[in-house]
């Protein structure tokens, strides 16, 4: 019969936590040690203590949360006597970098689920934390509550990874989810996502791509092994997705997403990281994924396809990720190690204009012989070759649809640019990816 592992003797090494920031996923991560502080001691033989909780107004706050003092002085919580290790979830990037940097170079491990300072700074943040030997986790800084950054940084950081793409962003998701299972329109769609809470008074962040492009600069250091920042990522939101464009992809068999993509040339190593809409085919897993969920794919030559599927935002999915590094970072300052982050080589980026892809493409025209044979002279020249093609309406309403196959982002965009001089195109449409099973 097995033994049960006796209970460790003696006081068990404590690990004091400062936290900055104290909204819905700070609180979440507060309550979750106070809940979950006796199984961390007894798996771990570390006990978890948050001792400062900074907030940004005092007065909507008790001047404890638990045994934690709650002060309002975010960077004296870094350098605090009584704080070995600092928690961030308040956002921004400012005084948030200021608050990461002080406790790094004070020695003190960092867990943070700040995306945009990670996108923008991550290159200066990492080779203080390899510098000091100690921790900078930040699981929680892309999908949420989906382990994701762990996974690339560990299990398979020796995997060729020729692809990463899926939908980061539960925003947008929602958004189009609803356009797509309703028909309404994307302006509909936002106004529900801002009642639900889903989307911000000011969505730009979200509905324009840049909150994904954050994390898909994020995940493309991890899966290439080269330094990718925000700066870097193509990014292109849902706020031009119309209706129509909804129910054409459905005719032809495809699902309009936002999508992340990173992937790199197997022949030249050179990467593309980009943020677009995309049409993906009914049976391809991403597909499925519906409203707020995120689920990211990842592309190897030895593993295949893996997806990682889940909440990716809210309190409580945000906060257990958060857990979980402030566990490995705990532990590890306990033994006076830490988790290296690597090395980040140069990138070297595919033009955009050299990625392809399939397009689909909408033109409203003049409904009068002539009209199909001078837009396909334009594809020819531009040599995009056509898929497949469709008329929707008639008269005055008439649109034409193709589904190229595929081409070069330069070439498609030389079309785009005839079909705006040509007189029987009175407008060019929608514009919109196709990605490969």
């Amino acid at each position: 019969m097995a033994r049960a592992n006796p209970a460790p003797k003696g006081p068990l090494p404590t690990v004091r936590i400062g936290v900055v920031g104290h909204g819905v996923v700070g609180s979440a991560f507060t309550a979750l040690v106070a809940r979950q502080r006796d199984i961390i001691a007894s798996r771990t033989g570390v006990q978890l203590d948050v001792t400062r909780v900074a907030v940004g107004d005092a007065s909507k706050h008790p001047t404890r949360i638990g045994t934690a003092e709650v002060v309002t002085d975010a960077l004296a919580v870094a350098n605090a006597s009584d704080v070995d290790l600092v928690v961030e979830v308040m956002g921004g990037t400012t005084l948030a970098g200021e608050v990461i940097r002080a406790a790094l170079e004070s020695g003190k491990p960092v867990v943070t689920a700040n995306k945009a300072l990670l996108a923008a700074q991550s290159g200066e943040l990492f080779k203080i934390a390899d510098e000091r030997g100690i921790d900078l986790l930040f699981e929680a800084a892309v999908c949420g509550g989906i382990p994701l950054i762990r996974p690339l940084r560990e299990s398979l950081r020796g995997e060729p990874i020729r692809r990463v793409l899926g939908i980061v962003n539960g925003t947008t998701n929602y958004i189009l989810t609803k356009m797509t299972e309703t028909g309404a329109d994307y302006s509909d769609a936002l106004r529900e996502a801002q009642q639900l809470g889903y989307a911000e008074a000011d969505p730009t962040a979200d509905v324009e791509g840049l909150d994904a492009a954050a994390k898909i600069a994020i995940v493309a250091n991890f899966a290439f092994g080269v330094h990718v920042v925000a700066d870097d990522v193509v990014a292109e939101g849902i706020s031009r997705i119309s209706a129509s464009d909804i129910a054409m992809a459905q005719k032809f068999g495809y699902v309009i997403k936002l999508l992340g993509v990173a992937e790199r040339d197997s022949n030249t190593g050179a990467v593309s990281v980009r943020v677009h809409p995309a049409m993906v085919g009914v049976k391809h897993p991403l597909a499925a994924v519906r409203e707020a969920f995120n689920a990211v794919l990842v592309e190897g030559d030895a593993s295949g396809s893996l997806m990682f599927y889940g909440r990716g935002a809210g309190g409580d999915p945000t906060a257990s990720s958060v857990l979980g590094d402030v566990i490995d970072a705990a532990v590890n300052l306990r033994k006076g190690t830490h988790a290296t982050l690597g090395t980040f080589s140069q990138a070297t980026f595919t033009p955009p204009g050299d990625v392809v892809s399939e397009f689909m493409l909408t033109l409203e025209v003049a409904d009068k012989p002539g009209v199909l044979h001078a837009v396909t002279g334009v594809f020819a020249r531009n040599k995009v070759s056509i898929r497949a093609a469709e008329q929707d309406g008639i008269g005055r309403d008439a649109r034409l649809v193709f589904v190229t196959h595929d081409a070069r982002t330069s070439d498609v965009a030389a079309c785009l640019g005839e079909f705006q001089r040509l007189d029987v195109v009175s407008k060019v449409g929608g514009v919109i990816r196709i990605i490969g099973d």
